[in-house]
């Protein structure tokens, strides 16, 4: 599959992930240093915001729209994935005041491969947007087109109304 970049065709590494999938095993950082597990994410529902570089305007924007929802769905964990470093994350939300959600490093790259989800000619991953049930299947799944826009955050938080 392919995204724009600024106008560029980039491929994905692979076939990203469909609605009814599982999640796959993967392992990122949050911004304290701990490890999050595939594992660690069953048992409630979670919304994954997937996005290339959280110092963008875009990727900013994203991760703040998700924050400003998530204390309105206490049932629902939100996460935040980008390849940033612990520390570059660790500095923008403090600098940003982010706290209602996780912002997990994938520096290693395990969730990139493990989705899909990496632009191998551009180091980063692509923006995209996963729901998953509590058992970690994918209920709904925006992989954004242009990753210089916005995702359809409307449709996301509707996802998490079934789990009310």
């Amino acid at each position: 599959m392919q995204v724009l970049f600024h106008d560029q065709a980039l491929d994905l590494v692979g076939e990203p992930l469909q609605d009814g999938d599982q999640l796959p095993k993967f392992k990122v950082f949050t911004t304290h240093d701990e490890k999050i597990k595939t594992k660690d994410l069953l048992g409630k529902p979670v919304l994954l915001s997937v996005m290339p570089d959280i110092d963008t305007r875009v990727c900013s924007i994203q991760t703040k729209k998700f924050n400003q929802q998530a204390d309105k769905y206490p049932h629902v964990q939100f996460l935040a994935i980008s390849n940033n470093a612990v520390a570059d994350q660790a500095g923008w939300c403090a600098k940003e005041g982010v706290k209602n959600l996780t912002v997990a490093s994938d520096e290693e790259l395990s969730f990139g491969y493990a989705t899909n989800l990496y632009l191998p000619n551009n180091g980063t991953l692509t923006r995209a947007i996963y729901v998953a049930d509590a058992a970690g299947k994918i209920v709904y799944h925006e992989i954004v087109p242009d990753v210089s826009h916005e995702p359809n955050y409307v449709a996301a938080l509707d996802a998490l109304k079934q789990f009310e």
